[in-house]
């Protein structure tokens, strides 16, 4: 391996780390809320491509209907709950919000051409697509289990995991899609070229960190979810709503998750199973961090994707493998350094 190899392996390593990272932060995010392992999390970014892919091709995106179909479910629950409790003046707003939203964007997708609209409509159409999702997600399958133990959620998140796999298969097939480079600029540094797709996914990754910080320094709604992470039972005493939370927590998870895919579609060749592996990537980030420190899961999802491309060079059979079992050494120093407490 020559420098110019190395450089191009550390190019493409930083960029997969960026990715890794931000699925990091988000599924520290929800545990530190939530104490749920978002397994799902990789299907937004999978979804968030194949969308994507789907809206350039002219074709209806098959989570038009999936939102639809999980808006009415919700419809139907929390319709349900207001008739019982006699607050029937909820209702509209409940249709409207589950139902209403949802058939207009399908209305709104059937009435033009999206293969011709811009590339920046394209994406906006996309995350309003895939980031509903992830609060619908924690609506019906979370927010009935949410006092449930840590194992009890985690059995929770396969099952997820493995409908919206199937749900992925359904819609999209198994064939696999890109979409065309947003820029075909690109850069000479010395000997080593770099691609302009290269730099906008690590420029749109760090905008987003810096945001997300922002979020939660700056805005009450983000203080409040610092302030659950920190101490969910004195949160609650002083007035945040768990349910708020958790909606506002897969909210942002799922708006992490899909722009992910965005950034990665021209990049990868995205399949409707590819989720899984990427965001198990972003796991091993998160559990270098132990769940809870931000910096360090970032850190270590960078140090994922560099080790994933240095390992593709030199053994590229067991370049998952090489990756995933960096999760041993860092479980073993966490259990000899962390005091075991039993969950309540």
């Amino acid at each position: 391996m020559d420098l110019q190899i190395a450089l191009l392996l550390g190019q493409d390593g930083v960029t997969n780390g960026a990715i890794y990272a931000l699925l990091a932060l988000a599924l520290v995010l929800v545990f530190a809320v939530t104490r749920v392992i978002f397994i799902p999390q990789g299907e937004f970014v999978a979804f968030g491509a194949l969308t994507l892919a789907s809206l350039q091709a002219g074709r209806l995106p098959g989570t038009v209907w999936l939102l639809l179909a999980m808006g009415t479910a919700i419809a139907l629950i929390e319709g349900s709950a207001a008739m019982r409790a006699r607050r029937f003046r909820r209702l509209p707003l409940i249709l409207l919000i589950n139902c209403g939203a949802p058939l207009l964007l399908a209305a709104s997708l059937l009435a033009v051409s999206p293969a011709e609209l811009p590339l920046l409509v394209q994406v906006l159409l996309t995350l309003m697509l895939v980031v509903p999702l992830g609060p619908m997600l924690y609506r019906l399958a979370y927010q009935p289990v949410a006092e449930a133990s840590v194992l009890a959620l985690l059995i929770v998140s396969v099952a997820v995991h493995v409908t919206l796999t199937g749900v992925g298969l359904l819609f999209f097939g198994a064939e696999g899609s890109r979409t065309p480079a947003f820029t075909d600029v690109s850069f000479e540094v010395g000997d080593v070229v770099l691609q302009g797709q290269t730099i906008l996914v690590i420029v749109a990754s760090i905008l987003l960190i810096v945001a997300l910080y922002l979020f939660f320094e700056r805005t009450l709604y983000g203080k409040a979810l610092r302030a659950t992470a920190m101490n969910r039972t004195g949160a609650r005493l002083m007035g945040i709503s768990g349910n708020l939370a958790g909606l506002l927590s897969f909210t942002l998870a799922g708006a992490i998750g899909a722009f992910s895919g965005v950034l990665i579609s021209p990049i990868t060749t995205i399949y409707y199973d590819s989720g899984f592996l990427i965001g198990l990537k972003g796991f091993v980030g998160a559990i270098i961090g132990g769940l809870a420190s931000y910096p360090v899961a970032a850190g270590g999802a960078v140090l994922v994707g560099l080790l994933e491309a240095y390992s593709s060079f030199w053994a590229s059979a067991f370049k998952e493998v090489i990756v995933f079992t960096l999760i041993i050494p860092v479980l073993l120093w966490r259990s000899l350094k962390t005091r075991h407490v039993e969950e309540a």
